[in-house]
């Protein structure tokens, strides 16, 4: 039975959980492992089934939507035999037999997640529920992507599991940061009354190639902008903080979440701290010096700072990031050049 957190103390669950498949117990017949990814097209959902799909015994259905995901990040899976790919939004009911559940379906930037809020917090809210009830009937393990959103503009730093967090309920972001505190819910009100086997990952700022170009967030945004030669756009007052995981850690670490017997919530995320203008002159150094540093006015609820404390990452699944900045950022430039097209001066 799993190790459960409440408020950082260990609990188990009151009930046992489901029965999976009766392949699962085959004398005679051993199954693969049948995995369902929502929002398998995106970022990190794609980096994820690269990963899973290297294991033979391995099967991965994807769910997506499309609405920030994309085809392309899945091209060289497409009509492999252990890969199935179905256009779906998780808010409606999904049946399918499988034995673990990635639950990433939800966009995660700003840009998007403003553009709809509505269907933001419906994809938060039905979705997990969508996927918690499928995990209830086929006896699946889930894991749910929340986020350090859920933290909001802390007041504790670096952030620990067992702090609350400090969100604003009405605000512009609330939407996503809301909606990842109530899926959290949802994922521990079924362990405790259905016994369902859940992980809970807060995953922190994460990039990498196939991010979306224009998608809102600061890595990007630097990187894109610097391959036009326009101006790093930095939002005032520019010694805001964040941390950045390089997406191959990230899919480490949740892996590691899934096949371990913690429930968390766990943080996973890169514990060095950068301020907005120490970024935007790392990038500016790696890709075009001669560009300038704008400032700009900030967004609402923009957190002032934001750290992991990884401390039961690395004590209870024996992770921690191995990727630097410095040596991420290259490998991000590269796929951002091919992207558009920008060639790199000798």
């Amino acid at each position: 039975m799993a190790n459960s957190s409440s408020n950082g103390d260990n609990q188990t669950s009151t009930k046992p959980p489901p029965l999976p498949s009766p392949l699962r117990f085959s004398k005679f017949f051993q199954s693969n492992m049948r995995i369902l990814v929502t929002g398998g097209a995106g970022f990190i959902g794609s980096h994820l089934v690269d990963r899973l799909m290297e294991n033979e015994k391995n099967e991965v259905i994807v769910a997506d939507n499309y609405f920030t995901g994309s085809k392309d990040n899945l091209k060289k899976w497409i009509g492999h035999p252990r890969f199935e790919l179905i256009r779906h939004d998780v808010t409606e009911t999904l049946l399918v037999e499988v034995d673990q559940i990635y639950h990433l379906a939800c966009p995660a930037s700003p840009i998007f997640y403003k553009y709809n809020p509505v269907k933001t917090i419906k994809t938060n809210v039905i979705g997990t529920l969508n996927m918690l009830g499928l995990a209830k009937r086929v006896g699946a393990r889930i894991l749910l992507t929340s986020t350090s959103e859920v933290y909001g503009d802390p007041l504790v730093h670096p952030q620990p599991e067992t702090y609350w967090g400090n969100v604003n309920p009405i605000g512009v972001r609330s939407c996503y940061d809301e909606g990842k505190r109530v899926a959290e819910t949802l994922m521990f009100d079924y362990h405790r009354q259905h016994g369902i086997e859940i992980r809970i990952a807060r995953i922190f700022n994460t990039y990498g190639p196939r991010m979306n170009i224009d998608d809102g967030r600061v890595v990007s945004n630097f990187i894109a902008q610097a391959l036009r030669g326009e101006s790093l756009t930095v939002q005032k007052p520019g010694t805001q903080t964040r941390s950045f995981c390089y997406v191959s850690d990230m899919v480490d670490g949740l892996i590691r979440l899934m096949e371990g017997e913690n429930t968390g919530p766990i943080n996973i995320g890169n514990p060095g701290e950068f301020t907005m203008l120490e970024l935007a002159e790392t990038v500016k150094e790696l890709i075009s010096p001669d560009v300038e540093i704008k400032m700009v006015e900030n967004t609402p609820d923009d957190p002032r700072q934001r750290k992991p404390d990884i401390t039961k990452a690395k004590e209870l699944l024996g992770w921690e990031p191995k990727v630097k900045l410095q040596q991420g950022l290259p490998l991000m430039e590269a796929d951002f050049r091919l992207r558009l097209g920008v060639a790199k001066k000798e």
